[in-house]
């Protein structure tokens, strides 16, 4: 279970902690500050959940106006649409739009559990550059093809997991 808190802009006022959709609208609107006032405006924090929906809170952004979305997507999306949007829009700068956006819109080449120098040897594999004879292979500078790879694609981790991807 994912866990949030809204915390109030207004130094006088307390957040609250919630999981649902329904716990946040049941206390939104009941909060005051030490006057009496309602409290309007929150920054929602993500607090506890699985690792790969904080790397998801953080891409799309949790606000008071998207919180309710944002959790349907965590909530409905499975591992690899979650990890596409995160790369999409965290790390390609993609925008995203809850109403309109969704995970199959981004176009992106993702390799899991690798490392630029790993492509370099599947690319030389898979033959992309070309058919190089056997008894040349093992002249070849994967390490400089690696660096050649590092100008389209890029490495990032994500819930412990390394990846290579290139936006499109």
């Amino acid at each position: 279970m994912t866990t949030y808190y809204a915390q109030p802009y207004d130094i006088s006022a307390t957040g609250f902690y919630f999981e649902d959709a329904g716990s946040y609208l049941a206390k939104i609107d009941t909060i005051t500050n030490d006057y009496g006032q309602p409290v309007e405006e929150f920054e929602i924090q993500f607090i506890d959940g699985e690792s790969i929906d904080e790397n998801l809170s953080n891409a799309i952004g949790m606000y008071q106006n998207t919180i309710l979305n944002a959790m349907a997507c965590i909530d409905d999306w499975d591992s690899e649409q979650k990890l596409k949007v995160i790369i999409a829009v965290g790390e390609c700068g993609y925008s995203f739009d809850f109403k309109s956006s969704v995970p199959e819109d981004f176009e992106i080449d993702l390799y899991a559990d690798m490392t630029l120098n790993d492509l370099a040897y599947i690319f030389v594999d898979e033959g992309m550059f070309g058919d190089i004879p056997a008894n040349i292979i093992n002249y070849l500078d994967f390490d400089a093809i690696a660096r050649d790879l590092g100008y389209d694609y890029t490495e990032t981790t994500i819930a412990g997991v390394n990846y290579v991807y290139r936006c499109l």
